[in-house]
């Protein structure tokens, strides 16, 4: 996970590689673990491939909190816009 320390720059940051599963970096996202993360990458080396989920996890954040009728935490919530889908539109419904 990339993070964003704002003047002093942005940098990888270490994480457990057996605690790296797709879980426990949302549970670390939403309990600010991470201060303003800027981009996820998804990595299996053991089939050498690499990808960017911030889309994909932006998305599941915003579920999250969703359901649990919450705002998102200050520390995600410029990530999750900056990621989601920007097609994601709610309609309005016109009252007569």
């Amino acid at each position: 996970m990339a993070d964003d320390f704002g003047r002093l720059g942005r940098t990888w940051r270490e994480a457990d590689y057996e605690a790296t599963d797709l879980e426990t970096v949302i549970q670390d996202l939403l309990t600010g673990q991470y201060s303003y993360p800027f981009r996820i990458v998804a990595f299996n080396t053991a089939e050498r491939w690499s990808e960017d989920v911030s889309e994909d996890v932006a998305r599941e954040l915003r579920r999250r909190c969703d359901l649990q009728m919450r705002a998102l935490p200050s520390t995600i919530s410029d990530f999750v816009e900056r990621h989601e889908d920007h097609d994601r539109r709610q309609l309005t419904l016109r009252l007569v």
